[in-house]
């Protein structure tokens, strides 16, 4: 009975260790670690945290759970596409007028609801889901795997938080603002690129992004001169 329970117990910790170590220095300098740290500059640490939690528990849960399934029914293209065009949307709703923004600071369920649905959708396809998949098909406990993939991704991403705290204190918030619109774009571009580069006609590519980004610039530019009139 004690061999049993020793060999289970490190069966356990083998895997949350496993997964824990993959999975944080996978997010080391990755982009999830980047949105903590930008969104730690607009809204409280523990928001961000707790939205981090849920977006990732929710994510790594889909991904454990029914992971092998899922990737039979929809392809991974699909997820990075779903992504993606979020990653676009987030960039564009980043760039609000203050009246919003004020709102979304005082109301700590938006910022976490904000938060959450950002690494939800932004860890889709992404290849800590994928690792939290393969990982999970070969697990004695698929559920200690949720643990090791959800806490490193916790913990990575409380160092951007922590950053992000120090750094917002010196940045202006437009220009916060403005960073973490630029940085979602890029994102998001990065992985419809990487879906479509090879699957439609160049032409047709250039030519969205030409638009897409003609209008994002539009649009910072306009946040922009609106902050400095609204400054005056």
């Amino acid at each position: 009975m004690g061999i049993g329970l020793e060999k289970e117990g490190l069966c356990m910790t083998k895997e949350l260790l496993g997964a824990f170590l993959l999975v944080f220095v996978a997010e080391m300098g990755d982009k999830t670690q980047i949105l903590a740290m930008m969104f730690a500059t607009r809204y409280k640490a523990t928001s961000v945290l707790i939205g981090v939690f849920i977006g990732a528990l929710l994510n790594h849960g889909i991904a454990v759970l029914v992971g092998a399934t899922l990737g039979n029914i929809i392809p991974v293209s699909v997820l990075v596409t779903i992504a993606g065009l979020a990653f676009i949307y987030f960039a564009f709703s980043s760039l609000k007028d203050e009246a919003d923004e004020e709102a979304n600071m005082r109301g700590g369920k938006n910022a976490i609801r904000t938060v959450a649905s950002a690494f939800f959708i932004g860890e889709l396809g992404d290849k800590t889901q994928l690792a939290a998949i393969t990982l999970s098909m070969d697990a004695v406990y698929p559920w200690i795997i949720l643990m090791g993939t959800v806490l490193a991704m916790v913990v990575s991403s409380s160092i951007g938080i922590w950053i992000g705290k120090h750094i917002g204190k010196r940045i202006s918030e437009t220009l916060i603002k403005v960073v973490s619109a630029i940085l979602f774009f890029v994102f998001g571009s990065i992985k419809l690129v990487t879906v479509f580069f090879n699957r439609i006609d160049t032409v047709f590519i250039v030519l969205e992004v030409v638009v897409v980004t003609g209008a994002f610039i539009w649009a910072i530019t306009r946040f922009i001169q609106n902050s400095k009139e609204s400054s005056l």
